[in-house]
């Protein structure tokens, strides 16, 4: 399986993402934000960062450069597509997604291990967990309270599209404690904790077996390559 990595100007984690898909077993394809070719992968992440220095709003400037548009027609024929942090953004701003990310609600840049419930493992990038699975994984974002209106959120309750919950403390003052959520098919999902950052012994967050033991977020990987290779 080929597993794109779109690089826009400010991106920080596409090189972490890059190697997430290797470690998974996929071979990662490198794209440029300015192309208009998907190069014929199979599935695409948008990574994380401060795309366009987040001018305007986070996400907003990156959904619209050239290769969106390909990624917005791939995603609506259903290519699994994966948004972290700065990609959930995008793909809010480019209405594959419902909602919208704002300001953390304490005004300031966090950066911890995060404690989350896994409550869809139907989609294409949960299949491997089972329902209600506490993970964890890191997240860092100055921007990443989920908003929706009170019927969207009921909406995406309802229908089970809340595919992450924050457990613990809220970090971030998301809506309903949401730490990310898929669109009606399944297909596409964001998340603001970074599932990259979490995919190798000796890099990820502590466990009780040892200190940064945890590869929690590797299970997102191999969803989507299993998901693809049973299409």
């Amino acid at each position: 399986m080929r597993i794109g990595v779109i690089t826009f100007p400010g991106s920080l984690d596409e090189r972490d993402a890059q190697r997430a898909i290797r470690i998974a077993g996929a071979e990662p394809v490198a794209l440029w934000h300015g192309e208009h070719d998907l190069h014929g992968v199979d599935a695409l992440v948008l990574p994380g960062g401060f795309s366009y220095g987040d001018y305007l709003r986070a996400g907003a400037i990156a959904s619209v450069s050239p290769i969106m548009a390909e990624v917005i027609d791939a995603a609506n024929k259903g290519m699994p597509v994966l948004g972290i942090c700065n990609g959930f953004q995008m793909l809010t701003e480019a209405h594959l997604l419902p909602g919208g990310l704002i300001r953390n609600d304490h005004g300031h840049f966090i950066r911890r291990d995060q404690t989350l419930r896994v409550e869809n493992v139907d989609t294409v990038w949960t299949n491997e967990f089972t329902a209600n699975d506490e993970i964890v994984i890191p997240l860092k974002n100055g921007e990443g309270g989920f908003i929706a209106s009170e019927d969207e959120l009921d909406r995406l309750e309802g229908e089970g599209r809340v595919v992450f919950r924050y457990l613990g403390r809220n970090p971030n003052g998301s809506l309903r404690d949401i730490a990310g959520i898929t669109n009606e098919r399944g297909n596409v999902v964001g998340l603001m904790p970074h599932p990259e950052h979490a995919v190798e012994p000796g890099f990820g967050p502590d466990t009780p077996d040892a200190m940064r033991s945890g590869t929690d977020g590797l299970t997102l990987f191999t969803s989507a390559i299993s998901a693809l290779v049973s299409a």
